[in-house]
């Protein structure tokens, strides 16, 4: 424990350097915090439905973003939320057997919200080929985030698909060719609990210029087969972070708003190692920025922006 304190003190010291004694805190606009709800909501383009039905989510982490099923819908909400003064969207949903979201037939759409609004769009994308990026960056998409797997069995076992780690680096290749600024997702534990490819998505994430990385962890999901599985220590989270910090010493790097609630130790350790971005943080871990003298802000959006 004294070791990784240490380490901790190196890589916070190494993000103050590189970033300055501050932090931002951000509230989302899928969740309440102390009465608050961000103005930044998520949007499924499939519903409350996906196509594969990955053993650590199921689809039930769609039941907390607005259901779209076809363009029409997708306008008539942005119609209707335009002058509730929300920042922008995030765009998800289930993904196909190929590990991507139909996104072909929404384009237009996106394009006319865009056009309309202004909005900030973010998309959380899974794989998706050059000519789709392109039409993407022509729509207006602001950023593209992506989880990043290192392990081309944890995305046989666990997300259900012949797709590999490659395919993951190739879709980023495609975004960042369609000059799509990519904010790389790494989720702890997403291998049952067990950190397997994580320090690999780090290296491979580090050949790219990206200026963000954005680490979440396991969330035992209730009524799935990871409801029961140790989730990962925060240590575990502690490790990866300052890894990250040390070998992306300029990127910025945030804890995400998925990850197990009330585990208020992730979000300390996250203080401890100098990340720039808490979504949702638990009071101790704002006292503790308090306590450091970091100059805090807020934000009622996606910590990717």
């Amino acid at each position: 424990m004294d070791d990784l304190k240490i380490l901790a003190k190196k890589a916070r010291e190494l993000s103050y350097l590189h970033h300055g004694r501050k932090i931002t805190f951000y509230i989302p606009g899928m969740f309440y915090y102390n009465g608050i709800r961000g103005n930044f909501p998520g949007i499924s383009l499939t519903g409350k439905s996906c196509g594969l039905n990955c053993d650590h989510c199921q689809g039930k982490l769609l039941e907390s973003m607005i259901p779209v099923e076809n363009p029409e819908e997708l306008l008539n909400i942005f119609e209707l939320h335009k002058s509730n003064n929300f920042a922008g969207f995030l765009l998800s949903g289930g993904f196909d057997t190929n590990h991507t979201i139909p996104l072909t037939r929404f384009i237009p759409a996106i394009k006319k919200i865009k056009e309309r609004t202004g909005l900030k769009i973010s998309l959380h994308c899974g794989i998706i080929d050059y000519q789709t990026c392109i039409m993407l960056k022509e729509a207006g998409i602001d950023q593209a985030l992506i989880d990043v797997i290192g392990d081309d069995d944890t995305i046989r076992n666990v997300y259900k698909t012949d797709k590999k780690v490659s395919d993951i680096i190739k879709t980023i290749k495609n975004l960042l060719s369609a000059q799509i600024p990519v904010i790389p997702h790494i989720v702890v534990g997403i291998d049952y609990g067990r950190i397997v490819g994580e320090y690999r998505a780090i290296d491979l994430i580090k050949e790219f210029p990206v200026n963000m990385i954005v680490f979440v962890s396991l969330m035992p999901v209730p009524g799935t087969p990871m409801e029961n599985i140790k989730t990962p220590d925060a240590e575990d989270v502690a490790k990866l972070m300052i890894n990250a910090r040390f070998k992306m010493p300029d990127v910025i790097i945030a804890l995400g708003c998925a990850r197990r609630r009330g585990y208020k130790d992730i979000d300390l350790w996250a203080i401890e190692c100098g990340v720039n971005r808490i979504a949702l943080p638990v009071d101790e871990a704002v006292a503790k920025a308090k306590d450091f003298k970091l100059f805090i802000e807020w934000q009622k959006t996606c910590c990717s922006l």
